[in-house]
């Protein structure tokens, strides 16, 4: 294991914890893509959404590529606002016209659905 880059290290640690065959009713991962080959993060999304089916997943990530692999439904967009962060859910339908093109994450990275960083 010593040999073993980092990304591999994570990735093989996401996968036991994403594939249990009874995963834990509620999952928690803060940015699952750090240390991963951009290439991996498809695998991991695939991961991510079969687990979803059997267990709730809270996925926190700053990752263009990984969001653009959820659905728009999938997604919760975190703003500041006053001392407090709010959760807010992406409005499909004033985004339909940009998804023909551009996945969730270019539309995030673009601003036009929030959660950027504050000023």
């Amino acid at each position: 294991m010593h040999s073993l880059s980092d990304g591999t290290l994570r990735f093989i640690s996401l996968a036991a914890l994403l594939l249990q065959p009874e995963p834990p009713s509620l999952i928690l991962i803060d940015e699952p893509e750090l240390s991963l080959h951009p290439a991996a993060l498809e695998v991991l999304a695939g991961m991510l959404h079969s687990t979803a089916t059997r267990a709730q997943l809270i996925v926190a990530t700053q990752s263009v590529g990984l969001v653009n692999q959820c659905a728009p439904e999938d997604v919760l967009v975190v703003e500041q606002a006053e001392g407090e962060s709010r959760f807010v859910r992406l409005e499909i339908d004033r985004l339909t016209v940009w998804l023909d093109e551009y996945g969730v994450g270019d539309l995030w990275q673009k601003n036009l659905v929030g959660g950027r960083p504050c000023p």
